[in-house]
């Protein structure tokens, strides 16, 4: 186990992957921290309407790949921040490559990866927050890691402006870009996309 990758979880953005049945899947996080560093613990907080909130639930184990500054925006859109219920995120990714615990981790555009095996789970209301034990940890490079402002600012393809501006009002989803027409958004609002909450929208006039 590679102790400096510990610090890759220092702040970033993650690709959290778990296997059921045959079955892999996987979505983007941004909720993974250590907890302890005597046992190497971490925490990962997932929304329940993932699939891989299920998987990691049923099984225990999961897999987090860092996502560094070199990761592509097809990364991003390919995982996105939720996971699909009737498609294996695998089927036609690659690289990647199978741990020990025998998830896959991807390769490209990340710096480390860590497998947890989970030894506590915190019910959180919409996420399930899990307490796990690091069973394995490896450094892949040495590109920082990918910040939620990092993507935002160069990861993320900017939006065309709109030739002429219709006065009409939107909200767009700040994690995918789904955009939810309407004057007001509802406070419990959730992105049918990322199932990300209403806080990750932002009001746009088009």
């Amino acid at each position: 186990m590679d102790q400096s990758a510990m610090f890759k979880l220092s702040y970033g953005l993650f690709v959290l992957t778990a296997q059921e049945n045959g079955f892999d899947n996987g979505c983007i996080t941004n909720t993974t921290m250590q907890v302890t560093s005597v046992p190497n613990r971490i925490s990962i907080t997932v929304n329940k309407q993932n699939k891989t909130h299920d998987m990691i639930k049923a099984t225990g184990l999961f897999n987090v790949s860092v996502l560094a500054e070199d990761a592509s925006f097809d990364t991003f859109k390919h995982f996105g921040f939720q996971s699909g219920r009737d498609v294996d995120k695998f089927e036609d990714y690659g690289p990647k490559k199978r741990s020990e615990n025998g998830l896959y981790y991807i390769t490209d555009g990340v710096n480390s990866y860590l497998s947890g095996k989970v030894v506590q789970e915190i019910d959180l209301g919409t996420h399930t927050q899990f307490i796990a034990d690091v069973t394995a940890a490896e450094v892949l490079s040495d590109v920082p890691s990918a910040t939620y402002t990092y993507y935002q600012d160069n990861i993320k393809p900017k939006p065309e402006a709109p030739k002429e501006a219709s006065g009409k009002t939107v909200w767009v989803c700040k994690i995918c870009g789904y955009v939810y027409e309407g004057e007001e958004l509802p406070a419990d609002y959730v992105c049918p996309l990322c199932k990300h909450g209403a806080s990750d929208f932002e009001k746009e006039i088009r």
